[in-house]
């Protein structure tokens, strides 16, 4: 009786760990070569490119005892920051 369940015990571990071998072959080949691809985040050229917002304003200002008239060029860039450059000024009084 000993000797039938050990045979089984045997043979049944003997089943079990040759598709667990197998499956260890087949997931290293599938490491190998992936057939999904997965990208997290936005692609680079797309968000640089088409993406910003430009606006021009003018604006009087005083500086002292001299008023200046400004013409402003405001980028709105896509990562929610903005750039103010003066693109001119005039003096119209003082």
């Amino acid at each position: 009786m000993k000797k039938l369940i050990l045979s089984a015990l045997i043979l049944g571990t003997s089943i079990v760990a040759v598709p667990s071998i197998e499956a260890k072959t087949t997931s290293a080949a599938s490491a190998a070569d992936p057939q999904i691809r997965i990208q997290i985040g936005r692609n680079n050229r797309r968000y640089r490119r088409g993406m910003r917002r430009t606006i021009t304003t003018t604006r009087i200002r005083r500086i002292g005892f001299r008023t200046y008239r400004e013409t402003i060029r405001t980028t709105y860039l896509p990562n929610g920051t903005t750039r103010t450059v003066i693109i001119n000024r005039e003096r119209i009084r003082g």
